[in-house]
């Protein structure tokens, strides 16, 4: 049965809100020392971020590289400063307790990630310019991306070609 094609800009808008809304999330928790629900929360931004990532750099980077050429390698390093810091921040969580350092430096790298949403959410406005069938491909990818459901630190390790 063929995946349904879903629209790549709203899904990949919507995406970037629900990462937003999380991150904001695990900062009120991490200032209140709740390692409990800022893991949960983390957990799951793992579980949405690792299609959407895979979709970006498998599909929407290279499509979008006729606008912005070489930049798309620096939007790939980006990626890799993100997944280092879920990876350190996954490991922080994972104690019964933080420290009042390591709870600042935690909500200092969770407030570094927003910047990459607020950035990233930007090249929606490029892919406005996309044709209809480009579309349609980067919608199909971004389903099977979705379909397969590998979290960030899984594909990152597992799957991503670097």
């Amino acid at each position: 049965m063929p995946l349904a094609t879903l629209d790549p800009i709203l899904e990949f808008r919507e995406d970037h809100r629900k990462v937003r809304d999380g991150i904001l999330e695990i900062i009120k928790f991490l200032e209140k020392k709740d390692i409990v629900s800022a893991r949960k929360v983390l957990g799951n931004i793992n579980v949405l971020v690792g299609p959407h990532f895979r979709y970006e750099e498998e599909a929407l980077y290279p499509t979008l590289r006729v606008f912005l050429g070489e930049y798309v390698d620096q939007l790939i390093s980006e990626h890799d400063g993100v997944i280092a810091t879920a990876r350190a921040c996954a490991e922080l969580l994972q104690k019964d307790a933080l420290s009042d350092e390591e709870a600042k430096k935690a909500v200092g790298a969770a407030r570094a990630l927003l910047v990459h949403v607020s950035n990233c959410d930007g090249l929606a406005i490029l892919s406005e310019r996309l044709s209809s069938d480009e579309l349609k491909g980067l919608g199909n990818k971004f389903a099977a991306a979705r379909k397969e459901g590998v979290s960030l630190l899984d594909w990152a390790i597992k799957i991503r070609k670097k």
